[in-house]
């Protein structure tokens, strides 16, 4: 029985059907290339920039809101400060009212 299992069959090496110049990519290949790397770089760079205008106009509108919080902030202040000069007599605090 080892007799059988000590023999290695030959295993054939494959040889080369086809012609190695053939299936090279050659020029198309290579300007296919590039035509792909500049369209990324490309996308890229559109991307960048799509991301930052959105980012600059997410600032702009928080600024825009701050101001506007602080515009309705002041004139609830003023509403409120005239409504107690009405109390009052026409002082807005004790300081200035002599009576008090």
């Amino acid at each position: 029985m080892l007799v059988l299992f000590g023999t290695e069959t030959p295993i054939p090496t494959p040889t080369m059907t086809v012609d190695p110049n053939s299936v090279t990519p050659g020029p198309a290949g290579f300007l296919v290339i590039v035509l792909v790397v500049i369209a990324v770089v490309l996308l890229i760079w559109d991307m960048n920039r799509r991301v930052r205008r959105v980012r600059y106009r997410e600032e702009v509108r928080e600024e825009l809101d701050a101001e506007e919080a602080a515009g309705r902030d002041a004139k609830a202040s003023d509403a409120g400060t005239a409504v107690d000069e009405d109390e009052t007599g026409g002082a807005a605090s004790g300081k200035d009212d002599p009576e008090r």
